[in-house]
């Protein structure tokens, strides 16, 4: 599926944080979630490391992997028992060793520095992306419209300015 590939640059003073993060959030996705959370958690590990000042040059690296676990779980329904993966809050919380009020407190810092919501294409598991209506809605002619309903031709011209992932009409037909 083409998207954009999102920076996982990291600035000079800030690799050794970022790596500490990581190796934390990897560790803990290949365990419990799955590869899609561990490339998200990378990502966003990188796009705080980006922001000045960053909000991870205090702390220790376990609450702040706890919670960018927390804010991704939040925004993909982790704590839904009817999604995989699936884990509660209090299980992720003791699982990196940090109270849930500190990895909560971690996750609003999180969520304002990077002004995420639920939902949010940009931090979304591509397994949602077709669940996802925001990503899919767009102003044509004054009107609100899921583009998965439109024609091929306005389908094209979402995909060609990035709107949307891929072509719906093409990813319906399935492999010739």
């Amino acid at each position: 599926m083409p998207k954009s590939i999102r920076s996982t640059f990291v600035p000079k003073s800030m690799r050794a944080t970022f790596e500490a993060i990581t190796s934390l959030t990897n560790a803990f996705c290949g365990e419990h979630l799955n590869e899609d959370y561990c490339v998200l958690a990378q990502r966003m590990t990188a796009a705080l490391c980006r922001k000045r000042p960053s909000p991870l040059t205090l702390g220790q690296p376990r609450t702040w992997a706890c919670g960018i676990i927390y804010v991704l779980g939040q925004i993909n329904f982790l704590t839904d028992p009817s999604t995989q993966p699936f884990l509660t809050t209090a299980d992720l919380c003791s699982r990196f060793g940090v109270g849930q009020s500190t990895a909560s407190a971690k996750a609003r810092v999180i969520s304002q520095t990077l002004d995420t919501s639920r939902l949010n294409p940009e931090w979304g598991l591509p397994s949602l992306l077709d669940q996802n209506p925001l990503l899919w809605m767009a102003e044509v002619n004054g009107l609100l419209v899921d583009l998965r309903d439109m024609p091929r031709e306005v389908q094209q011209i979402a995909f060609d300015k990035g709107m949307i992932p891929y072509i719906p009409a093409d990813h319906e037909k399935g492999p010739a």
